[in-house]
Formats: structure tokens, sequence, C-alpha cells
């Protein structure tokens, strides 16, 4: 299905980050855990749920997140275990275990003391505070010229007369010393629009891969283990920088991957698409749920969890605003069938 959502901002008590009922619920869930069949505060549980049918409702989500896949990570990651034995191909490794963690992941941490539990639900929830404090990570933002919080996006006009827009946690530096056109992209996306100057290319520098230009537009990626680049208009080379150096050229209209072996065969780029996030819009087609709420959650402090399988994996498109991300995820849910319920920390689940 697809959705358009010019959505108004509405104040909505669902929608904001600090809902006492789900901190409540959370705090009742934990409590209950420790407390035997005929514990008193399982009866002051039974009054709690009778005051307010949003109680119950609360109550269910934090289950419902308890026994996903997502939670059972954390709780693994928060058990006590000897550290990994160093591999070589550590990526290839990482993928193959994945399956078996979440398959084992409730049997994990099923046994683990009151205290781990309490750690391992500390750290879902951690996940947006850390996210907020942190932005790009603190390292990046020591080495950082300019950058982005989580939702913004800001344009700048660099020292050649040539202009760069930042995206959503994006951050960059600068080298336009001696003559020099440079800019390295520590974290997030740029686009950069280039003034003409044959006599000093402009380079611009990711994780794994260098584009260099004399005048063009174009956009920069970072994201998960490989780096992006697409052309709008101009003329580029991509360089990898993971050995090498093998290169290649792009026309506009097409893109590459830099990765951490090497650079990907070059493709056509649904450039509406990849750059719409300049317009302030984000636009999906045919993509199944986890990913886009996956792209959404670049724009907003704190995870997006669903704990239905077969709701992950819909099928859905649409258009929405990346003014209110809130309003997007929301219509997602309604589209997908799902209750959406807001805990602290920024984390929402759908169910």
């Amino acid at each position: 299905m697809e959705r358009d959502t010019d959505l108004e901002e509405k104040p909505d008590a669902a929608d904001r980050q600090d809902d006492p009922v789900a901190d409540e619920a959370l705090t009742w869930f934990l409590s209950l855990r420790e407390a035997g069949p005929e514990a008193p505060a399982r009866q002051d549980f039974a009054r709690w749920l009778r005051l307010d049918p949003r109680h119950g409702e609360a109550y269910r989500a934090v289950e419902a997140v308890w026994h996903s896949a997502e939670f059972g990570l954390a709780a693994a990651a928060a058990a006590p275990r000897p550290a990994p034995a160093p591999s070589p191909a550590l990526a290839t490794a990482r993928r193959r275990a994945l399956p078996s963690a979440r398959a084992a992941a409730p049997r994990r941490w099923a046994g683990l003391s009151p205290r781990r539990l309490a750690q391992a639900a500390c750290l879902v929830l951690a996940v947006a505070g850390a996210a907020a404090i942190f932005g790009p990570g603190l390292l990046v933002q020591w080495k950082a010229d300019v950058q982005t919080a989580t939702g913004e996006r800001r344009t700048f006009a660099l020292p050649d007369g040539s202009t760069m827009m930042l995206n959503t946690a994006s951050a960059a530096s600068f080298d336009f010393a001696d003559g020099r056109r440079g800019v390295r992209l520590l974290s997030g996306e740029a686009f950069f629009d280039v003034r003409h100057d044959p006599a000093h290319p402009f380079r611009v520098t990711s994780r794994f891969g260098k584009v260099e230009v004399l005048g063009t537009a174009f956009d920069v990626r970072m994201d998960g283990a490989a780096d992006e680049v697409a052309l709008e208009r101009g003329h580029v080379r991509v360089t990898s920088l993971s050995g090498g150096e093998a290169s290649v050229e792009l026309r506009p209209g097409e893109a590459v991957t830099a990765g951490g072996e090497a650079l990907s065969a070059v493709r056509s780029a649904d450039l509406a698409a990849l750059l719409g996030w300049r317009e302030g819009r984000i636009a999906f087609a045919d993509r199944p749920l986890s990913d886009i709420l996956a792209e959404l959650g670049r724009y907003r402090p704190g995870p997006v969890l669903v704990v239905d399988e077969k709701a992950r994996r819909q099928v859905l498109s649409g258009s929405y605003r990346l003014d209110n991300i809130e309003g997007a995820i929301g219509m997602l849910a309604e589209t997908a069938g799902l209750s959406a319920t807001r805990l602290p920390g920024g984390i929402t689940i759908l169910h």
C-alpha cells in the first residue's frame, strides 16, 4: 500500500516520549518478576490495572518487547560471557551468528538474575539516550568542523564558493588551506554542489572511498559497512581506500558503493528517492516495514521495535515529511494494522 503524509504536527499525549503510564508498566513488569505468586504486590498490580484501560495496554506492550528478538539480543549482551576469539572474517561470523542468536536469545535471558534482567532492559532503554548524548560519536564531534543533530539538516557555504548540505546526524571536517579543496565526511550523509575550478580539484573523503571532481553535484552517504556515492550532474571519479585504489567514473544518475574490500559495480540510481531528503521528504517503493522504519530511525532519537515478525516483512510504499517522523511512524503502524506504544527514552513499540 502507498501513503503520502503531509501531516500537521498535532499535540498528542501518545507522541510524547516520556509517558508515565509506560514508565509505570515497565516498573511493574520488572517488580513482578521478583515477586512470588502470592505476594501482596500482585494485588496492588491488579488494582493498578483496573484504574485505567491504558495500564493493561502498556503492560502488554512491555511483555511483547520482553519476548522480542531485539530484547533477547540485548539481554544476551548483558550476560557475562568470555570474549570472542579474534577472527579474520569477523563480519561473516557475525552475519552467520545472528539467526542463531535470535533463536537462542529467550533461552539465554530466561535464567538471568533480576539484576541482569534489569540491565538488559536498561540496554534497550539506553539506546536513545546514548544517541542523544553522543550524536554521531564523541570522537567524531572532536574532529568535526560542522555537524547536525538527529533530525536536523543544514546547508553550509564552503570557502571556495561550493555548498554542502548535511543530512541528519552527520559531521564533516574541512581542508581548504594552500589552495586545497577537501572535505572529510566523518559520519552520516552530505550533498555537495561544487564550484567549477579546473586548477583545484575538489575531493571528498569518507571511510572507504574518495571522490574527486572539478565541478558537479553529488551525494555521499556513510551507512553501516559501506559508503554510497550518487551523482546528480557533472562527472566524478570514485576511488576505493580499502587497498588497490581501484576507481570508477560516474555519470549523472549513477551510483557506486565503496565497502571494506572493494568498489561495487556501477548501477543506476533513483535520485528522486536518494536525494529527497534535501527537500525535507523521504520516499519508499515496495520496501519491507523493517527497512522503512530503520531509515526513518535516522531522523529521530530512540529505536522503533516491531514485535510481529510478519508485520516486519510487510511491503509498503509511501512518501513522508521529515519534519513529522512521528506522524509517519503512526501512519505506517495504521497501514500495517499495528498499535504504537511509546516508552521513556524515545522508544516506540509497534505491536
